[in-house]
């Protein structure tokens, strides 16, 4: 299957969906029952079907994720993958993200990433301590492009004033549940040219169960799931992209039909205004 990719004006492009792993191997910890096999199978019948970008961080699993990517990965041609990672909050400063790199492309196998992120703000380091490390990462082509994640606008503006590549992406929580980013960051990543990646696009699930009988008018309009149409709603906004864990094909094959077609702007603006339980800030991780 074709995954298509959304472009910047900079000239950064990313597929327009692509695979996470949190819970892959574990939570915040390993788990010591989890040899990581079925999730590494998921992860290459994911590229089977054409997925390109995996997302993962040092923090998931204790890095057990990342090493499970490194296997899936493994004999593949890297330069068709587009493989980002994220450095832990604890890690900010000058060498603590030096070193998180460093170890995240050992457990990955690889020697580069295609985007480096700041997985969550942490004011006890220095943010220009940060930036400078994020820098040479990227001056020494270890990381082909810089990202930040659950970061508000003027935190973004602060860290782009200290950084010498340009900021491509921001990964925050959104779907149409969950609406903190249209509180203003959604604009100005549209005003900025950054690409919004929206992770937990299904809110795990609680979109899927929401009682919305129109939901079900576009299921049978367009002939998708209730799935597919959340999906294919965020991929209808400008600078939005989504991740999606998925251990399971016929999750895979569900979530891939929300790709390659579009609904009608009128569908899309009411699913906008009448989804039910709008959240306004990120039920998990608020902007900071």
């Amino acid at each position: 299957m074709s995954i298509g990719e959304k472009e910047l004006k900079c000239g950064f492009k990313m597929p327009v969906f692509g695979m996470g792993t949190w819970m892959l191997g574990g939570d915040f910890k390993r788990d010591p029952e989890n040899d990581g096999q079925a999730d590494i199978a998921s992860l290459i019948c994911g590229m089977e079907h054409g997925l390109k970008h995996i997302d993962t961080a040092e923090m998931y699993a204790e890095g057990f994720a990342e090493e499970i990517t490194g296997q899936a990965i493994k004999g593949h041609n890297r330069a068709n993958l587009f493989i980002s990672s994220k450095v832990w909050s604890d890690d900010l400063s000058y060498d603590g993200v030096l070193r998180a790199a460093e170890k995240s492309l050992e457990r990955l196998g690889t020697d580069y990433l295609d985007l480096y992120l700041i997985h969550k703000p942490n004011d006890a380091f220095p943010p220009a301590e940060t930036m400078r490390a994020f820098n040479r990462l990227a001056d020494e082509k270890t990381i082909k492009n810089i990202g930040v994640s659950n970061f508000a606008p003027e935190r973004f503006k602060r860290a782009q004033n200290l950084c010498g590549h340009k900021i491509v992406a921001n990964q925050v929580h959104y779907s149409l549940a969950s609406r903190g980013p249209e509180q203003g960051l959604l604009e100005f990543c549209r005003e900025n040219d950054v690409m919004l990646i929206a992770w937990r696009p299904l809110s795990k699930g609680a979109i899927i169960a929401a009682e919305y009988p129109f939901f079900d008018e576009l299921c049978r309009k367009y002939r998708k799931t209730r799935a597919q149409i959340a999906l294919n709603w965020l991929l209808s906004q400008d600078n939005v992209v989504t991740i999606s864990t998925m251990r399971s094909t016929s999750h895979l094959e569900e979530n891939l039909g929300a790709l390659n077609w579009k609904m009608n702007a009128a569908d899309i603006e009411t699913l906008r205004t009448g989804f039910p339980g709008q959240e306004k800030i990120s039920s998990t991780i608020p902007l900071t």
